[in-house]
């Protein structure tokens, strides 16, 4: 079957969707393809407990699509992205170099995902590009949190002003929003190890059983470390289009994020085999999330996708991962079938 045919039975398929949720944009008789889209996505996680946000936009033609785009979601691991971005800004203006080489220490070893806590320390000493590479490939907690206290919160939001995303905001170490969201006083564990972190909440959770509930309730209303699906997707276009830093800098993020090993469940789940993900994924108690850039094939553009979940079930995720890959192969199959063909393109200014 070829695309010209398997366009027209994706077309016979989309137009049999209900269209029980309202269009205020378009009469609801004659949608537009992308609006069927949204209608596919919102049934599809309709029901939920927890809120969904989808901003996807292909980036040659500008064609996108927008749900809770404007709504703030904890970022969780997504913050690495911004973090990154940052340090090549700084390395850019020779602040900070990346092959300075860090030499990692217990009180370096902090809670939540990644390699470097596993390990014994002192008697590890890695470069900034190495620890760029845990940071974003294997969401390493340990290595963001050296980066992170390299480049200052401060830095990573003033840069994103100036890029014009005003709707991201990073404001914790990962050790730091971790603690938060199990209830530890993070001042009272600066300068412990993981072993004592570890230790103190083990014995306060003895003490206090609930110790927690309340900051898991509030997590998301707390208004740090969150993003807008659409600021996410926006940092995303300006990163693909060369608009920051410098077109080197903008392709090793690229690059690197390429090679993300975490989120195979997500938005690389819903995808045909051997389709290219530059991606980055995000997870904390009912927060789950993934964005990325997708490749599409034979030289039909590139699609920018963030996906965020919040308020879901923490023991719910593998579902939610689930309804992640479902709405990345709905949106890929969408720009697959209805962007035109690569040589018209290239006449796209």
């Amino acid at each position: 079957m070829n695309k010209s045919t398997l366009t027209s039975v994706i077309g016979v398929l989309l137009l049999t969707v209900g269209t029980s949720v309202s269009l205020t944009s378009q009469d609801s008789s004659t949608p537009a393809p992308n609006q069927r889209l949204i209608v596919q996505i919102e049934q599809l996680v309709s029901g939920m407990e927890g809120t969904a946000g989808v901003a996807a936009k292909h980036m040659e033609t500008g064609d996108h699509i927008s749900i809770n785009g404007d709504e703030y979601f904890p970022m969780a691991s997504v913050f690495k992205l911004p973090v990154l971005v940052e340090l090549m800004a700084q390395s850019l203006e020779g602040t900070l170099s990346l092959d300075e080489e860090i030499r990692l220490q217990s009180p370096d070893q902090h809670l939540g995902s990644g390699i470097l806590s596993g390990l014994d320390t002192p008697g590890i000493t890695l470069s900034v590009r190495n620890l760029i590479k845990l940071m974003m490939q294997h969401s390493d907690n340990s290595a963001t949190d050296i980066l992170f206290n390299m480049v200052k919160a401060e830095n990573v939001n003033a840069r994103l002003e100036t890029y014009g995303i005003d709707a991201i905001t990073v404001n914790r170490s990962c050790q730091h929003l971790i603690m938060d969201a199990i209830g530890l006083d993070f001042e009272a564990h600066k300068g412990m190890s993981l072993e004592e972190v570890i230790t103190s909440y083990r014995v306060k959770r003895q003490e206090n059983p609930d110790l927690g509930k309340e900051t898991r309730e509030t997590f998301t209303s707390v208004m740090k470390d969150q993003s807008t699906p659409e600021a996410m997707n926006t940092l995303l276009e300006k990163i693909w289009n060369h608009e920051i830093l410098d077109p080197e800098s903008c392709q090793y993020i690229l690059n690197i994020m390429l090679g993300c090993e975490t989120g195979v469940r997500r938005i690389k789940a819903g995808l045909p085999p051997g389709i290219p993900l530059a991606h980055k994924t995000g997870t904390i108690g009912g927060t789950v999330n993934n964005t990325g850039i997708i490749y599409l094939p034979e030289g039909l553009g590139h699609v920018a996708l963030t996906v965020f979940f919040k308020d879901t079930q923490p023991m719910k995720t593998a579902e939610v991962e689930d309804k992640i890959a479902e709405i990345s192969r709905y949106v890929y199959d969408y720009f697959y079938f209805t962007v035109p063909a690569a040589d018209s393109l290239e006449d796209i200014p």
